[in-house]
């Protein structure tokens, strides 16, 4: 099982050491800049790569956005429980209690754990979690709605045309599907870069607040993962994919959001730094688990 490991863990983690290191000795990094190329070409050609090479049927596809729902919706009420009765304020920690690094980090995770097979159902979670964020987030911590952002964001258009393809079983032209190779190929490197950077800037201010809600996510992510493979019976791939996302370190994009309407910043910021490095220990674990499927 080490031999399996070793291939999944070393490039992600090198990948996101190498950003780390990049922000640690101060050498200009564009980081917002690689984030939009990231973001706007690298995430929706992958996309549209990852659903229109699906092997799987197109009802899997729907399940998995399904089961992403479910999954969201079991984290958002358990989280709310549990810092409701804590008494911690629940616009500022529910949301990275929540939302999982599924981008980021899970998307390579599933690829290099599952293949094209594994990032296409990836994929769908991924896009349960980024329309909820644009939508759901602002309005729960800001109380302003961004729908006018989800309709500029390229990844929906993107998983339009993926499914698409993949409902009516139609294949890419050959230049069409080498152009979109060569795009997708941007998004994991710079996925992982940017993380790096971004956690090489974080500070952990109280950590009493960052270890706990960094044990939520991952407690409540396992749990909410594990009780959807089970609830759905779900085995092989599908399985490996829904405990993986499930169990993924506080989402970056919490702290932006959190910076943008104040709700507590800082603290989100170090249960991001604390998370992920208990993501990276818990990582061998995870992934044996879900290979045993």
């Amino acid at each position: 099982m080490p031999s399996q490991l070793v291939p999944i863990i070393v490039p992600v983690f090198l990948c996101a050491l190498l950003g780390f290191g990049w922000g640690k000795i101060g050498v200009p990094f564009e980081r917002e800049f690689l984030t939009r190329i990231a973001m706007n070409i690298g995430a929706p050609f992958l996309i549209l790569k990852g659903i229109a090479s699906l092997e799987s049927e197109a009802a899997d596809f729907g399940l998995m956005m399904a089961i992403g729902i479910a999954v969201l919706i079991g984290s958002t009420a358990v989280s709310m429980i549990v810092l409701g009765l804590l008494r911690q304020p629940l616009r500022s920690y529910v949301p990275p209690v929540v939302y999982g690094n599924v981008g980021n980090l899970g998307l390579p995770l599933c690829f290099l754990a599952f293949g094209a097979d594994g990032l296409g159902l990836a994929v769908a979670i991924y896009l349960v979690g980024a329309v909820s964020k644009f939508t759901l987030v602002p309005l729960f911590q800001g109380q302003q709605p961004a729908a006018k952002v989800l309709l500029q964001t390229p990844i929906i258009y993107a998983a339009l045309g993926g499914v698409t393809l993949l409902a009516t079983d139609t294949q890419m032209p050959l230049w069409m599907a080498n152009t979109v190779d060569l795009l997708a190929g941007l998004a994991i490197p710079l996925m992982l870069l940017a993380l790096g950077h971004a956690l090489s800037s974080f500070r952990i201010h109280k950590a009493g607040t960052a270890i706990g809600l960094a044990v939520l996510r991952l407690g409540i992510g396992f749990a909410m993962g594990w009780s959807a493979v089970w609830l759905f019976d779900l085995s092989g791939v599908m399985r490996g994919v829904v405990l993986i996302e499930s169990t993924m370190p506080v989402a970056v994009f919490n702290f932006l959001l959190a910076a943008r309407y104040n709700r507590h910043p800082e603290d989100v910021a170090g249960s991001i730094l604390v998370s992920t490095v208990l993501a990276f220990l818990v990582l061998p674990f995870l992934l044996v688990y879900a290979l045993e499927g």
